[in-house]
């Protein structure tokens, strides 16, 4: 069993930052890609920024510039710190890892998604 864990959250006047921290955590044999994707009201999740177990990164173009991602290995946490943020930031976000786990002799990849954290961006 796996799970990953959002933090960081809130309430945001425009140009402000926010910093996003995802915990995951139990039967962890490696963690591949890990990203952040946020979902607005009425509209579909988007990938927001990804990075892989190397430290290679991607961002949505809206984010370049203003959203950095990272991890800790040790840790097995991503981090996505967004500065200069805008009300068309406001969204749900949510932590996805691509997660093997050791089961027996077998190893299994799976795809984790956390509960979301709400980002509310003022203006």
């Amino acid at each position: 069993q796996v799970q990953l864990v959002e933090s960081g959250g809130g309430l945001v006047q425009a140009g402000g930052s926010l910093r996003l921290s995802c915990l995951a955590s139990g039967s962890i044999f490696s963690i591949n890609d890990m990203g952040w994707y946020r979902q607005a009201p009425g509209k579909q999740r988007e990938l927001v920024a990804a990075v892989t177990s190397g430290g290679s990164t991607k961002y949505a173009d809206s984010m370049k510039g203003r959203f950095t991602i990272s991890r800790d290995n040790a840790k097995n946490t991503v981090y996505l710190q967004m500065n200069s943020l805008k009300p068309e930031d406001t969204a749900v976000y949510y932590c996805n890892a691509e997660i093997r786990v050791l089961t027996g002799d077998i190893i299994r990849v799976l795809e984790v998604w956390g509960q979301g954290t709400l980002v509310t961006v003022s203006s």
